[in-house]
C-alpha cells in the first residue's frame, strides 16, 4: 500500500472537517504527502492553508504552491438545514469552480481530482436501490447546489481527470451533533432519558466514515475511475428505529423518543439506499463496517 502514494502530493480541501481528517489518515498511510485547506480563522498547522474557496486569487496561489498530484475536494457546506442559502451555492458551486480553474492552470496537472457531490441529488425517487444513472430529483437547496456543482464540473472534464462521488449518509467519531446519528449516540452516552427527533419512518444507507475515506483513496489511485461517477454506500438501509434499537442494546437502556414537529422536514426523502456495484468494480471489495460496530465505536470513543 505504501507504494501507492510514495513521492506524491495530495491536496485535501476541507482538511480539518469531519471527512477530511479520515481521508488525510488514509492518504498518509498510503505514502502521500498531505496538504490541505482549512477555514479562515483556524490556525494552520504544517501543510495547511487557511483560505476561503471564494477567494479566487488566494486559492489559486495555494494550488500553485502545493502542485498536487491528486486532489480530494471535500470542502463544502454539508448540513442540509444550513441557514444561509446563498452561502450554500457560493461555496458548493462557485468555490468548486475556483478550485477547478486553479488546477487547470497548473503546468503539471494532477492525475486525479475527486469531487464530493451527494446522494441527496437523487431526492425522492421511487427506485428501490439507487444506481448512478437514476435521474436526479433534488428536493432541497443543498442537493440542488451539489447537482449544480456536478454540471459545472463537466465544463472542466476535458482539462482535468475528474472523479465524481455521491456519498450516501455516513458517520463516525468526530461528526457534529447536528447530524442524526451523533446526536443519538451523544444522548445515550450522557444517559439522557429522552430525545427529540423528527420523522422516525425514514430509511438511510449508513456507512462508516473509515470505509468512505478508504474508497476515496482507492478511487484516486484507480485509472478506471477517471471520468466516472460513483455512489459511496453500503447497499443496506437502516430505519431510524433500528438505529435506536442498536444504541439501546449498546448502552443497556431504552430512551424515550419524542417526535418534534419542528424537526420533521418538508420534502423529507423517505428511503435512500444505494447501489455500490460500480464502486466495487473500480476499487475492489469495500470492507463494509456493520452499523452496530460503527455506533459502538462512536459510543466508546
Amino acid at each position: 500500500m505504501a507504494a501507492e502514494g510514495m513521492g506524491k502530493r495530495a491536496l485535501i480541501t476541507g482538511l480539518s472537517g469531519f471527512t477530511g481528517q479520515y481521508v488525510a489518515q488514509e492518504l498518509r498511510a498510503a505514502g502521500y504527502e498531505v496538504f490541505g485547506t482549512i477555514t479562515p480563522g483556524q490556525a494552520p498547522g504544517a501543510g495547511e492553508y487557511a483560505v476561503d474557496l471564494n477567494d479566487r486569487a488566494g486559492l489559486a496561489a495555494v494550488v500553485a504552491e502545493v502542485r498536487p498530484d491528486v486532489v480530494a475536494h471535500l470542502a463544502a457546506i454539508a448540513f442540509v438545514a444550513h441557514g444561509d442559502v446563498e452561502q450554500i451555492y457560493r461555496v458548493n458551486v462557485a468555490g468548486t469552480r475556483n478550485l477547478l480553474e486553479a488546477l487547470a492552470a497548473l503546468e503539471s496537472k494532477p492525475s486525479a481530482v475527486l469531487l464530493a457531490s451527494s446522494a441527496n441529488i437523487y431526492g425522492n425517487t421511487d427506485v428501490g436501490v439507487i444506481h448512478e444513472d437514476v435521474p436526479a430529483a433534488p428536493a432541497n437547496d443543498y442537493a440542488v447546489s451539489k447537482l449544480s456543482m456536478e454540471y459545472m464540473a463537466r465544463l472542466w472534464q476535458d482539462k482535468l481527470p475528474l472523479i465524481m462521488v455521491r456519498p450516501f449518509n455516513y458517520t463516525g467519531v468526530g461528526q457534529h451533533e447536528n447530524f442524526l446519528l451523533p446526536k443519538i449516540v451523544s444522548h445515550f452516552r450522557r444517559k439522557a432519558a429522552d430525545i427529540e427527533l423528527g420523522n422516525l419512518h425514514v430509511w438511510r444507507d449508513f456507512s462508516d466514515v473509515r470505509m468512505v475515506a478508504r474508497s476515496y483513496r482507492k478511487l484516486l489511485a484507480a485509472p478506471a475511475a477517471l471520468g466516472g461517477t460513483f455512489n459511496i454506500c453500503s447497499g443496506h438501509a437502516y430505519s431510524l428505529g433500528e438505529a435506536l434499537d442498536m444504541m439501546a442494546d449498546i448502552a443497556g437502556y431504552q430512551i424515550n423518543v419524542h417526535v418534534n414537529p419542528a424537526f420533521v422536514r418538508a420534502n423529507e426523502v423517505v428511503r435512500l439506499v444505494g447501489d455500490n456495484r460500480r464502486l466495487v468494480a473500480a476499487t475492489g471489495p469495500l470492507d463494509i463496517v456493520p452499523l452496530a460496530d460503527t455506533l459502538r465505536w462512536m459510543y466508546s470513543a
